[in-house]
């Protein structure tokens, strides 16, 4: 009979214990997960040692002390009881503040710096919007579609077609699409300069948690912000009536591919923002008007709203919500914080203030009077210059003139239920929700019959309109676009929960 050498024996002692380590290891941590209790999350296999990352210590104290400390911050007014904070918050870092005053009224982490996703395309639209008009076009080159990050969300832009700057600004707010975000940074002057300005931006708005790497959001390398400099760059934002129009719409035609001999075809793009446009198990927000939402691998998911309820308009801000819980809960997390704000707003003193911009106004509150001018003659399409806010002068007034045309189209039960006094006497309101095709051209509007009926006037729809997704054309990415980011799910949408994460 043969022998074996030592080292042999000693090499198939190692096989033998190798292969018995994976026969019983499949066993042990299946032993592990059945030992859960009864109605315990799932066990997971791996622990991601960056899951549940803690605060710093010490965060900027811009619009006060209390908000660079870590934790939820929130202080009742003396002798007033207001509701309690939902306590089935899990994002990482949140804020709730009045519009209009600036005031704070809570916050948890308020500076904690940590990747924005496509929220950062507000302050892409806060620097680049005011450069050019939405009637000027632009042939798209091979070269202004360079550079994309791979699984970026798009909203289908072409090579080699002619697309108007509105169309470009739907794609971006709408369908969050990079493609778009990356031919407007070619019209500026390339992505190094847009990236320059937006941090300049940034500084201006007093946003010193923000730096800009690549402007659509996309997860890159030092690219961070955190909630109080989203709200402080939506603030602004909304000041300007481009930027509301493009917030608020829920629905619009993006132009298709053109062929030679065939009219023009559009397809239907819908907002992202699920607290505009709904989605299963989700109604739409009342009294929402905007603004931006996002999510990568790095960020989670990101959003910023504001709603406005009576003659008061709340801003929220939610980053990095526990992703276990699905891909709206961003959405859901910002609509308790919303309902809190609009009960606790006159029973807490507030925990800090957004600043004004740097060089306007002294601390962000209603400003002087030639502020306040200012403002009204932005929100009302006035000619003053809207390229800067006022640091919050007129922000009410600014956001219920796009506010009040998303109310009005929805449905007539939600003025029922808060009615905004100035909507009486808007008995026919400007429908800032695009141009509607046909011969004539010219803006539609929407009445209060229209709206009783739950219907829009024109071409495009509006969340709770009752309408139905127009076909898409071939050339339509469909609601099913990439994600901003490699290895995650798109957008939540008309598809089933839970399918797709937001954009």
């Amino acid at each position: 009979m043969p022998t074996s050498s030592p080292s042999a024996v000693r090499l198939s002692a190692t096989a033998a214990a190798a292969l018995s380590l994976a026969l019983l290891l499949p066993a042990s941590l299946a032993g592990t997960a059945h030992a859960a209790a009864p109605g315990a999350p799932p066990a997971r296999a791996v622990a991601d040692e960056d899951e549940d990352p803690q605060p710093p210590a010490r965060m900027s104290e811009v619009g006060g002390k209390l908000l660079g400390s870590p934790g939820t911050q929130m202080k009742p007014k003396s002798g007033q009881k207001p509701p309690e904070l939902p306590e089935d918050i899990t994002a990482r870092s949140w804020i709730v503040s009045d519009a209009e005053s600036g005031k704070v009224l809570a916050a948890s982490n308020a500076h904690w710096k940590l990747p924005p996703a496509s929220t950062l395309k507000m302050l892409f639209a806060d620097t680049v919007l005011p450069k050019f008009p939405k009637t000027k076009t632009h042939k798209v080159k091979a070269s202004d579609l360079e550079g994309l990050g791979e699984g970026s969300s798009l909203v289908g832009v072409k090579e080699d077609q002619t697309y108007s700057v509105r169309d470009l600004w739907r794609g971006v707010f709408l369908r969050s699409g990079n493609d778009a975000v990356h031919v407007l940074a070619a019209m500026n002057g390339g992505k190094d300069k847009t990236v320059r300005e937006m941090n300049e931006q940034a500084e201006k708005l007093r946003a010193g948690d923000t730096n800009v790497v690549s402007p659509d959001g996309y997860d890159k390398k030092g690219q961070v912000s955190s909630a109080y400099d989203l709200t402080l760059i939506a603030r602004n934002g909304m000041q300007k009536a481009d930027f509301r129009e493009y917030a608020s719409t829920a629905r619009a035609q993006f132009p298709g591919e053109e062929k030679k001999g065939k009219k023009r075809e559009t397809y239907e793009i819908q907002n992202t923002n699920r607290l505009l446009t709904g989605d299963i198990g989700l109604d739409p927000y009342p009294g929402i008007a905007g603004v931006k939402n996002g999510s990568t691998s790095e960020a989670g998911a990101t959003f910023t709203g504001v709603a406005q309820r009576g003659d008061r308009v709340l801003l929220v801000t939610c980053m990095h919500p526990d992703g276990r819980q699905g891909g709206l809960e961003v959405y859901k997390e910002t609509a308790r914080l919303f309902d809190w704000g609009f009960k606790a707003a006159d029973k807490v003193e507030p925990v800090g203030q957004l600043v004004a911009p740097a060089g306007i106004g002294s601390s962000g509150k209603s400003g002087d009077r030639e502020d306040r001018g200012k403002a009204a003659d932005r929100a009302t399409g006035g000619s003053g210059e809207g390229g800067e806010g006022s640091g919050g002068a007129g922000f009410a007034l600014a956001v219920t003139a796009g506010c009040l045309v998303l109310v009005a189209a929805v449905a007539y039960a939600v003025h029922r239920r808060w009615p905004i006094p100035e909507l009486a006497k808007l008995r026919t309101l400007p429908f800032v929700h695009g141009t509607p095709p046909g011969p004539a051209g010219g803006s539609a509007s929407v009445s209060l019959k229209d709206s009783a009926s739950g219907s829009a006037t024109g071409a495009d729809s509006v969340a709770g309109s009752g309408g139905t997704d127009s076909p898409k054309s071939p050339d339509s990415p469909g609601q099913d676009g990439p994600s901003d980011s490699p290895g995650q799910d798109g957008p939540p949408g008309s598809d089933p929960v839970g399918a797709r994460k937001p954009d």
